[in-house]
């Protein structure tokens, strides 16, 4: 290992670089993806880097007090094989001392996972595709006001394993590429979702919805904006009202991941998880 090497909190325009090391693993991640991730927590990107040159990094985004959830796990291809990552790994780990912390496996890694003390959770299906048709629902979406996030922020809380309010400001801001959703019944929040553009097509997460009803409702109103490009969702494998949501619009399995736990494992309530976030940030 170099003597110059050392791990060290992402820079200004650092995260942009790790976005795109990801793009370049097949990730996919969204076009703006970095503001958001940020937001979650200033301080949970690392890089691992040889004098001013980043070759590696890993992300260990912080919610609450009591939990984390690591991505951006990269080593860039010309460094692989040399202690880099794991040097890198140890300390993202360790700035989430006596938390639990989560990740989503590819099943390659997922040996490794487990020897470092992760215990699978459940498995999570990317369904994929251009959808073929819209799916029916007795509700109707409307768009998110930027100025009215607290009831939306209330209703994650009840689903994400801790309050995230500054993140969700801005993953679910409009702008160019990116849409919020929300359904309502007798004024009370039943479900949101976000779509946003990706390197390739358009990925739908979070999407939390009461039922299927809502989550239907969400979608057809969230698909339109891709115009007929691919859309992408991340779908917990135990939700089967989700798989027969996105086998009913055409959607094909593309892409499968393992949700793992260090440490005693939140009590997610599946059912409403239609879509995940994003496998970077949970």
């Amino acid at each position: 290992m170099n003597s110059e090497f050392a791990v060290r909190s992402m820079r200004p325009g650092e995260l942009e670089l790790v976005l795109e090391w990801a793009r370049q693993e097949g990730w996919n991640p969204g076009l703006d993806d970095s503001l958001a991730f940020l937001e979650a927590d200033p301080s949970g990107f690392f890089v691992g880097s040889i004098g001013e040159v980043p070759v590696g990094s890993i992300s260990v985004v912080k919610y609450g007090d009591s939990f984390a959830f690591l991505g951006l796990y990269i080593v860039h291809p010309d460094f692989r094989g040399k202690g880099y990552g794991k040097a890198i790994w140890e300390a993202g780990i360790a700035t989430a001392e006596g938390r639990t912390i989560g990740l989503d496996g590819v099943a390659a890694q997922q040996g490794n996972y487990r020897k470092a003390g992760f215990e699978p959770a459940y498995s999570t299906i990317r369904y994929g595709g251009v959808a073929s048709s819209l799916p029916a629902s007795t509700l109707v979406a409307q768009p998110v006001l930027d100025s009215r996030l607290e009831g939306l922020q209330r209703y994650d809380a009840a689903i994400f394993p801790q309050p995230r309010d500054a993140f969700l400001a801005a993953w679910c801001t409009s702008r160019k590429g990116r849409r919020t959703a929300v359904v309502r019944k007798s004024h009370k929040i039943r479900g949101y979702g976000t779509i946003r553009r990706c390197y390739e097509g358009y990925k739908i997460g979070p999407l939390f919805a009461n039922d299927a009803d809502s989550a239907a409702a969400l979608l057809a109103g969230l698909i339109p904006e891709a115009k007929g490009a691919q859309i992408f969702i991340d779908i917990p494998a135990d939700n089967r009202e989700a798989i027969a949501l996105a086998e009913g619009m055409g959607l094909l399995p593309v892409f499968e991941t393992m949700r793992m736990y260090r440490g005693p494992a939140p009590a997610i309530p599946l059912k409403h998880v239609f879509g995940v976030t994003t496998l970077e940030l949970g």
